[in-house]
């Protein structure tokens, strides 16, 4: 495909400058900024950032979630949370004005969350705040979800201004705290304050797939009890481990009804399974040799779905606690003496989407096609994120735009560095584009 004299400019100026993308990326990185709840450690993470913008000339304006009138009162807000010491960052390259007649100069969002799942207690083989570059992959916490896309964002600013192009809207950035495990408040909190564009792009890793759809999610825990001990009187009553075996094995029916109760999305169409629900946690007792031996009194089991956009929570919840609640009276049923405990910690995360034709997918999607010479997968993601806020309280179109990485939430997480660079690549023609004013 013939590129145009900018697409080639721009492409090129983004291969020359990659090692300079690497570099924000370790920086990043480097700089811990687990999201640990009720606590979060993302403000040396966000100095980095305000900093690198206060050098552009962006005058970043740095906020805390106690400086947002209405937050706290809106219905989407989760309370429960610390923000100390957790600002939201944000920055503007000023568009030289309209070009295209009243009010038609396009204004550009890049958006993305600073904060991390915590480094975990598995172990890292690669350090995980080293930064480390092997081969086509950059290692660390954070590297593939997000700051894999808060450094594409960094740098794409920095593009823009040091090519001086002659953009009629405005390009903003914005780094949000608070993401992970359902928090959103940062996000919610830059709508509020009024941090908004004509599009959004969160550059969330999509694999170098055009994502105008989130998944719903939920996360329930389940707590089984009984006796405990290696000794007990009395006739034995159900161990956890039999409750555990006997809810185990019915999981799999509760995931067969959600697949025949949701309705599939169109852009989920291809997906084997839109409506995963998946056991992510179990635990009994602590591990070793320094611990007793002993039957387990508890055991707790987190349970995780998914859902299509449109479907309600409530709807969801009513179904789930409906099946759990039917489990103990079925025949022999280890649950019968003691039903298992229920809560939704955090949130539930809508699933949202905009349409496949709308502008921003459209223009995203041509602008990929002439620089990586095919179109571009345009599909839902598999997984929850912050983009229904976008979609659902600003109704702005957003879509996810990112690199291809691995271990994502698990160690040695890592992004691959040409993907990371193609998405620069497509981004920098694709702001240049929608905020040019022709």
């Amino acid at each position: 495909m013939n590129l145009s004299a900018t697409d080639q400019q721009l492409s090129s100026y983004v291969e020359q400058h990659s090692a300079r993308l690497i570099e924000i990326l370790q920086d990043l990185v480097r700089i811990p900024s687990e999201n640990t709840p009720p606590q979060g450690s993302e403000g040396e993470c966000q100095k980095y950032i305000a900093g690198f913008l206060s050098k552009l000339g962006c005058d970043p304006v740095v906020y805390g979630m106690d400086e947002v009138p209405g937050l706290k009162e809106h219905p989407l807000f989760l309370s429960g949370r610390d923000y100390a010491n957790r600002p939201n960052v944000e920055g503007r390259l000023k568009g030289a004005g309209n070009n295209r007649g009243a009010g038609q100069a396009r204004s550009l969002l890049l958006t993305g969350h600073i904060d991390t799942v915590p480094i975990g207690a598995a172990p890292w083989t690669k350090g995980a705040f080293s930064g480390l570059v092997e081969g086509n992959r950059l290692y660390g916490r954070g590297a593939n979800d997000m700051k894999g896309g808060v450094a594409t964002n960094l740098f794409i600013m920095e593009c823009l201004r040091k090519l001086n192009l002659p953009l009629a809207g405005d390009v903003l950035f914005e780094a949000v705290i608070d993401e992970e495990f359902g928090g959103v408040n940062g996000t919610l909190a830059g709508r509020l304050k009024g941090f908004n564009a004509d599009a959004v792009v969160l550059s969330e890793p999509s694999f170098l797939r055009i994502c105008p759809a989130q998944q719903g999610g939920r996360i329930a825990h389940i707590t089984l009890k009984a006796s405990g001990g290696i000794l007990n009187e009395g006739p034995p009553a159900p161990s956890v481990i039999e409750q555990l075996t006997f809810l185990l094995a019915k999981i799999p029916e509760f995931a067969e009804q959600r697949r025949r109760s949701a309705k599939p999305h169109p852009l989920y169409a291809n997906s084997a399974n839109p409506v995963p629900v998946t056991v992510t946690k179990i635990f009994t007792a602590p591990w070793g040799m320094k611990e007793p031996i002993a039957v387990p009194s508890e055991c707790k089991v987190e349970l995780y779905w998914q859902a299509m956009p449109g479907e309600k929570g409530e709807d969801i919840d009513r179904e789930f606690l409906d099946w759990m609640g039917s489990l103990p009276k079925l025949p022999g049923s280890p649950l019968e003496p003691q039903p298992p405990e229920i809560v939704f910690p955090g949130r539930w995360l809508p699933g949202s989407a905009i349409a496949k034709d709308a502008p921003l997918v459209t223009e995203l999607a041509d602008c990929a096609t002439r620089i990586l010479g095919k179109l571009p997968a345009i599909a839902g993601m598999e997984a929850p994120c912050d983009m229904f806020v976008f979609h659902d309280v600003q109704h702005t179109p957003a879509v996810l735009w990112g690199a291809r990485g691995g271990n994502t939430h698990a160690a040695d997480e890592y992004v691959e560095i040409d993907t990371l660079v193609d998405a620069a690549k497509v981004l920098l023609v694709f702001a240049a584009q929608w905020c040019s004013g022709s």
